[in-house]
């Protein structure tokens, strides 16, 4: 006779807990391999320009990958509801990695910028599919303390990638840089590969390949034109006004194409749903907010208060080590209570603490004070990355959940795009007024005139190599030479001062009107079990 063996639930548990102990780990690398690449090859990139030259395409590098990254995240979203997580994690890490191994192989910074843009598109799918895989594997209670883990990554790679990014470069050169992916690549690709189930939808769908082409149509130039206003062209150049001109007409079009489409990339519908529209701009608007500022605390640390560091990244440690702690401490409170409301409006305000306290820095500002100030904003901002992901996710049910954590993961890149451009140019304009109205008369006398306008820019302030440049230049003149020259850095670091922190001012009105979304969000109870969420007004 044949046995049949009956497993209990106390086995069933222990076995779903065996195979997610082998899925989170490859989830994890994958994300971290994404994460630490955005910060770990812009410390490479001095002795890339020394090897490659092209130092005009500096920019490209980086743009190359923001690009195809940020436009293919709504197309993997969706995709992946369709077809399942597993194919297109697989696919865009394998993509991921032949980007770098492409891009350690480089011999000219024109390959450099392709590669990176095939890396890019592996990286759009790694984010947005492995938090849908989290919300594949648990109900919407206890996504929290797993999705806190998940955007800790962010904040660790941030501490760390600029460190290892310098001693890579320096022990085993910039290449490494790159082909230091593919082991820990490997690693990822056969643990998600043998323990991932595939998580289809298991019916027929017709895929919106015009819309998807509209969509990137559209996207591409309005991301270029902020990625280049106020650097490469003036605002109202014809490039940049063209550029925001095409996008435009590319993005009403789409409009219209998915408004009609059987199953749209990016269903413009979604944004009837009360908690959808609330949550996506409150977290559109920290984005902006967040990735507009930090980008001159190295900037006010090292230029306006003279402190050195071994690289830009590591003055950031502070604000990232409150990242990761609260992360992980608010998906834990997430999990244990199911109540997000409470817990997005307190974060978000700590976060507008933060902002505010970081606009009251001057040049007499304490390290204590600036450790302090990054650390609540930290803490403030942490929660949120994962927190609005739980609240998108909760509102729909399992088949859509590709395609709303995309629409969630887009709209911050854009932020992202947005508020450094915008933000970057408040500084720019805010300084050079204040210089213009600063430098004592006895400074323009003895300063020619385009000499004061390359001080224009705060940038050069961070060159170790520029200052020394000027100070050598000053004591031409013997001991006036100097005098002048104190007078003059002095002047600069307290116009500086009083730009970054109309910057940190505008980043705190900013959150302050995410705070206000935050209030609008509906609280629906969070799910303890898989299966559709209660019914939400639209």
């Amino acid at each position: 006779m044949e046995t049949i063996t009956v497993s209990t639930p106390a086995q069933d548990i222990q076995r779903q807990r065996q195979r997610l102990a082998l899925i989170l780990p490859g989830l994890l690398l994958g994300m971290l391999l994404a994460a630490l690449d955005q910060t770990i090859v812009g410390t490479a990139m001095p002795r890339v320009i020394a090897e490659l030259h092209g130092l005009e395409h500096y920019a490209w590098v980086f743009t190359a990958y923001m690009l195809t990254s940020t436009v293919t995240v709504p197309l993997y979203g969706k995709l992946s509801d369709i077809y399942g997580r597993r194919t297109f994690f697989l696919f865009g890490m394998i993509v991921f990695l032949l980007g770098s191994a492409l891009s350690g192989m480089a011999q000219s910074m024109t390959q450099l910028i392709l590669f990176r843009a095939i890396q890019g598109i592996g990286g759009g799918a790694l984010f947005p599919i492995a938090i849908a895989i989290i919300g594949d594997l648990f109900p919407p209670a206890e996504r929290g303390k797993w999705q806190g883990l998940f955007a800790a990554v962010f904040g660790f790679s941030a501490i760390i990638g600029p460190s290892l990014g310098g001693w890579i470069t320096d022990h085993w050169g910039w290449r490494w840089v790159f082909y230091v992916n593919m082991p820990i690549g490997v690693v990822a690709l056969l643990t998600t590969g043998l323990t991932m189930p595939k998580l289809a939808s298991g019916r027929q769908h017709s895929i919106d390949y015009l819309g998807a082409a509209l969509l990137i149509a559209g996207v591409t130039p309005m991301l270029l034109a902020f990625s280049w206003a106020g650097t490469e062209y003036p605002w109202s150049s014809v490039q940049i006004i063209g550029l925001f001109t095409a996008s435009a007409v590319f993005l009403a079009l789409f409009a219209l194409v998915e408004f009609r489409a059987a199953e749209p990339i990016l269903d413009l519908r979604l944004f009837r749903n009360r908690i959808f529209t609330p949550t996506l701009l409150a977290a559109f608007l920290i984005a902006i907010g967040m990735f507009g500022t930090i980008l001159y605390l190295p900037l006010f640390v090292q230029a306006v208060l003279g402190r050195t560091a071994t690289n830009s990244g590591a003055v950031l440690t502070p604000m990232m080590l409150g990242f990761v702690f609260s992360s992980i401490l608010g998906g834990q409170i997430l999990a244990r209570t199911g109540r997000y409301k409470i817990l997005g409006i307190g974060t978000v305000a700590v976060a507008v603490v933060g902002m505010f306290l970081l606009s009251q820095m001057d040049i007499h500002t304490s390290s204590t004070e600036v450790v302090r100030n990054m650390i609540i904003l930290g803490l403030g901002i942490g929660t949120t990355m994962s927190l609005f992901t739980i609240i998108i996710q909760n509102a729909f049910p399992l088949e859509r959940l590709g395609e709303v954590t995309s629409a969630l993961t887009f709209f911050r890149s854009i932020g992202g795009t947005i508020g450094a451009a915008i933000l970057g140019t408040v500084m720019t304009n805010r300084f050079q007024n204040e210089l213009a109205a600063r430098i004592p008369p006895e400074v323009r006398a003895a300063v020619p005139a385009e000499r004061l306008t390359v001080l224009q820019n705060p940038q050069i302030f961070m060159s170790p190599e520029a200052m020394q440049q000027m100070r050598q230049q000053a004591a031409a003149f013997g001991p006036q030479g100097q005098q002048l020259l104190e007078l003059l850095l002095q002047v600069i670091r307290e116009s500086l001062a009083v730009a970054i922190d109309h910057v940190f001012l505008a980043g705190m009105i900013i959150l302050l009107l995410a705070l206000l979304f935050t209030f609008l969000i509906p609280e629906i109870p969070l799910q303890r079990r898989g299966g559709r969420p209660p019914a939400v007004g639209h």
